[in-house]
């Protein structure tokens, strides 16, 4: 497995999660030339909505808007996103091949089950990449940082990043995915069919008041940060 060095790997369970929770984040960090690659764990095949090559074709379009190198998918079962070896081994390979520095997962707290689980297999993923003995047929590799963002309710984040000026890509990137936040002819009604792009933005204009900023994103760390801001707010 060739390997390279990114600045920002992210992960999500289905094509669509990284952008809901994180999109206008990478878009920033994609604007100031950071290498990105997005990971989606499954192929999203029990969706109510699209079809597998539908989603992925909207999942190679949405990354197009936010700026990002390069889209992997693994094969791990939709609705079987469970804390497994052979799961571990997959994203641990993963993170192994692209070296980032930073690795962003899903909020564990979320109403799909399948996200809670993503959160938790690829911290476990995040620890076994630096143990050297695991997996040895790989090169070991830690990232700097792991964080986890949001994608289903309103959670009160640990810090938040000002997406302001890159709200509009986070919301064409949502938009791509026609098959899943519209209902079509052949369709039926979800969650996501209701208005849900109209919330998530809600939420980001939130979540930016809050911080003083027009929009922003949520994340968690399980890590103590590091303030670099300015505590004057100069």
């Amino acid at each position: 497995m060739a390997e390279e060095q990114i600045d920002i790997l992210a992960f999500g369970a289905h094509a669509d999660d990284v952008e809901i929770g994180m999109g206008g984040t990478l878009a920033k960090y994609a604007k100031e030339g950071k290498k990105i690659v997005i990971c989606d764990l499954t192929e999203a095949e029990l969706s109510s909505n699209g079809s597998v090559p539908i989603r992925k074709r909207e999942a190679r379009k949405a990354a197009g808007y936010l700026g990002v190198m390069e889209r992997v998918t693994l094969d791990i079962p939709d609705r079987g996103v469970y804390l497994t070896g052979e799961n571990i081994t997959k994203v641990v390979d993963v993170i192994r091949k692209f070296k980032p520095k930073a690795v962003f997962a899903p909020f564990e707290q979320d109403r799909h089950p399948d996200h809670g689980n993503a959160s938790r297999l690829v911290r476990e993923a995040y620890f076994s990449s630096g143990i050297r003995k695991f997996n040895p047929s790989s090169s070991v590799h830690k990232p700097a940082n792991l964080y986890f963002y949001i994608i289903n309710g309103f959670h009160r984040p640990h810090f938040v990043v000002n997406i302001e000026d890159h709200m509009e890509a986070k919301l064409q990137s949502l938009r791509a995915y026609e098959s899943q936040f519209q209902k079509g002819k052949d369709g039926v009604s979800t969650p996501l069919t209701d208005d849900y792009i109209e919330a998530v933005e809600a939420r980001e204009r939130m979540m930016g008041k809050d911080a003083g900023v027009r929009y922003a994103e949520g994340f968690f760390s399980y890590n103590t940060l590091i303030l670099h801001q300015d505590l004057l707010g100069e």
